[in-house]
């Protein structure tokens, strides 16, 4: 019989972190190709979008959609804590809800290295259906589309 396992005390394999970081870049690629096709804000990216942006601008009212993320904060022990607590509740209703992934520090920027943040799916959820609804996410869309004319 197997042991219970003890994320405490799982090793950091290389081959594990290069899978996380390849789905984590498929995840990235395919939101911005969808992006192009799609106005942001004519986007729902889960059943849960309305609950998702009620439930986070009540939790981060600091966080605004149109500025940049500070990933610093977001980071610290107290808001790791803070996300972690906001997150709990969609444990049993949003798929990979804890999943890794990379997220834009600002929603004026493509992805880039110095752009973006490794969070989880959630964060992005909450950041992105925001910055969604006030069409921040808008310009990608129009930027494609004249570029494909």
């Amino acid at each position: 019989m197997a042991k219970p396992f003890d994320p405490e005390q799982a090793e950091n394999l290389d081959d594990m972190e290069k899978q996380f970081a390849v789905k984590a870049v498929e995840h990235l690629m395919t939101y911005w190709a969808i992006l192009e096709k799609v106005k942001g804000s004519q986007l729902r990216l889960t059943k849960m979008d309305d609950e998702i942006l009620e439930s986070f601008t009540k939790t981060f009212p600091e966080i605004d959609p149109a500025g940049p993320i500070n990933e610093d904060e977001m980071k610290s022990k107290a808001g790791k804590d803070k996300w972690r607590n906001w997150m709990k509740q969609y444990e049993k209703t949003i798929d990979d809800y804890n999943f890794g992934t990379i997220f834009r520090t600002r929603s004026d920027v493509e992805y880039d290295q110095d752009t973006t943040i490794f969070g989880v799916r959630m964060q992005f959820y909450a950041i992105e259906i925001a910055r969604n609804r006030a069409g921040l996410n808008d310009w990608i869309y129009e930027r494609a589309q004249k570029n494909s004319a």
